[in-house]
């Protein structure tokens, strides 16, 4: 319970505050009503899973997170992997995959990893995105225009059913999502509605329009669900076997790794608008805590919601008070409210979907990232997108990151640099004399991993001269990993075998550990690892002087 104990410390739980959070609480409340229940009919759940998933794992997140501004609960993003995971395993599979994500959380927090997942490229979290963006827009023209279903495995294939059914719309319900898209963005914009959020704007009146007029084929809650039962979600965990948690371990993994990536990236968010400082490996434990909890009471995936929590902040909430507020403003919702639900157009659930959507694409960062990135980036950037939309959201991050790394090594191994020291480079170490004739002085910039393991020896091999001695500068070496460690051995061998001694000198302590426990101190001779160059060219006099004598 960090970010409560921050809280209190910095005076935030104090009566002054109160009012603030509790405002900002319930707003934020209002705000979640119908997102959860879109996000949660575009998962392929009921309508009220959404909002047990809002009050449970945004009531955990509030008191186990690692963010006191952080605002949890379904959001856009897990959209295309929960859809897939309801479809092939059903509801009672996705509660599985959602509390073994749970499970996995909150062993990423409890180990420390939060600080790693943060290391996932810009062009990567961009590329998948906006993906899902597209997917979620495509994937609501059926309830925005009122088509009929249509099938297909992949995207390409739905994407060209609905073009060819869409000349079937339904009047009354697209006009009905074109009012309620217009109310979402224009909405606030109204005289006396600038404090009331353009998504319960678009629900109220759409559900007001429908109610009172009564079109005949609008689908809504109460023709397609039935309505949204009225009480306190129950106690139902779901039934677990070992077959069960075989098949869902890759789907689970899918729901962690993404979860994970969406909550650190709202809760960097957070610091930017409110001045915190969160704490990556609590805010994942938080995170693990309500996924664990939520399917045991009919919930499903949750994290944290970028737009909800900047909403909370906008509100005046600075502590985890407003999301305790926002979770029991939604029970508050449930117990007074849900019958009043059944006449809600999935219209207007898919129009709110429309600029989650939009927003989630980012397309001004996107068009900034083609136009300004390196097109290294830039193609990781649309490879990512392509697949994501294409192919599979866990495909696309795994080859995206994968793409990142390869050319980041790639980038690492061409900067490191390994050539022999002109003696006028060496004259402030010299002080007025002379290198000693048959010593040669190569330097090694940049760490000597695997990636630069083949610089390096092309660099040594290619040396043309055979001096009697080589001095090896590791000074500029942060750090040697087991394969360049074993080149750096087989470049010594070879210039032994020439009759030429190596040795080696400044390196720093975590360096000359590792070239100890490989044995290549063993290897060039104890008398021939020295601490500062200046040591190592006077033993190389020295010991030339006795090779002379001889």
């Amino acid at each position: 319970m960090i970010a409560i104990r921050e809280a209190w410390k910095a005076g935030l739980l104090g009566r002054s505050n109160w009012l603030n959070n509790l405002v900002a609480g319930a707003i934020v409340g209002v705000v979640a009503l119908p997102l959860a229940m879109a996000f949660a009919i575009a998962s392929g759940v009921k309508p009220e899973q959404g909002i047990y998933t809002s009050i449970i794992a945004g009531l955990a997140v509030s008191l186990f997170g690692g963010s006191r501004l952080q605002i949890a609960g379904p959001t856009g993003a897990f959209i295309v992997i929960l859809a897939g995971v309801t479809a092939q395993y059903g509801v009672d599979g996705l509660q599985i995959a959602t509390l073994m994500a749970g499970l996995i959380l909150l062993l990423l927090g409890v180990t420390r990893l939060g600080t790693v997942i943060k290391f996932i490229p810009d062009p990567v979290i961009v590329g998948f995105t906006a993906g899902i963006g597209v997917i979620i827009w495509v994937g609501q023209w059926k309830d925005f225009f009122g088509l009929p279903a249509v099938t297909g495995a992949h995207f390409h294939e739905k994407f060209w059913s609905l073009l060819q059914v869409l000349p079937q719309l339904h009047l009354p319900t697209t006009l009905l999502s074109v009012l309620s898209l217009l109310l979402v963005i224009f909405g606030p914009r109204l005289p006396g509605m600038k404090r009331v959020p353009g998504p319960l704007i678009a629900m109220v009146a759409a559900t007001l329009v429908q109610a009172v007029l009564q079109f005949d084929g609008v689908a809504t809650i109460g023709s397609a669900f039935g309505g949204i039962p009225q009480g306190l979600p129950e106690f139902s965990p779901p039934h677990i076997t070992l077959d069960r948690i075989t098949e869902l371990v890759g789907p689970a993994f899918a729901i962690a790794m993404l979860g994970a990536i969406e909550s650190l990236l709202s809760a960097v968010v957070a610091d930017g608008m409110g001045g915190t400082k969160h704490d990556s490996n609590q805010e994942l434990i938080g995170q693990g805590i309500a996924n664990m909890a939520a399917p045991l009471f009919g919930g499903f995936a949750a994290t944290g919601a970028i737009a909800r929590t900047a909403t909370n902040i906008r509100n005046g909430g600075n502590s985890p008070l407003a999301g305790i507020v926002h979770a029991f403003t939604l029970v508050l919702i449930l117990l007074v409210l849900a019958p009043l639900a059944a006449d809600i157009p999935l219209a207007a659930l898919a129009a709110i979907l429309f600029v989650v959507a939009y927003n989630m694409s980012d397309l001004k960062h996107f068009r900034r990232m083609l136009k300004r990135a390196p097109r290294a980036d830039v193609a990781i950037l649309l490879i990512t997108f392509v697949l994501t939309v294409f192919s599979d959201l866990v495909i696309a991050v795994n080859i995206g990151v994968i793409l990142a790394m390869l050319h980041f090594m790639r980038r690492m191994a061409a900067s490191v640099e390994v050539q022999p020291v002109p003696e006028q480079e060496l004259e402030p170490e010299l002080h007025g004399h002379h290198l000693p004739k048959g010593v040669l002085v190569y330097s090694i910039e940049g760490p000597l991993f695997f990636g630069a393991a083949e610089n390096f020896e092309r660099a040594l091999a290619s040396t043309n001269t055979y001096p009697g001695i080589l001095v090896i500068r590791l000074d500029r070496v942060p750090f040697m990993d087991i394969t360049g460690m074993e080149t750096l051995e087989e470049v010594i061998r070879n210039l032994h075998k020439r009759n030429i001694r190596v040795k080696l000198c400044e390196a720093n302590p975590r360096v000359q550990s590792k070239l100890t426990k490989a044995r290549l101190v063993e290897l060039v001779g104890e008398e021939n690892c020295h601490g500062t160059f200046a040591e190592a060219l006077a033993d190389s006099e020295a010991q030339l002087a006795v090779r002379a004598a001889s």
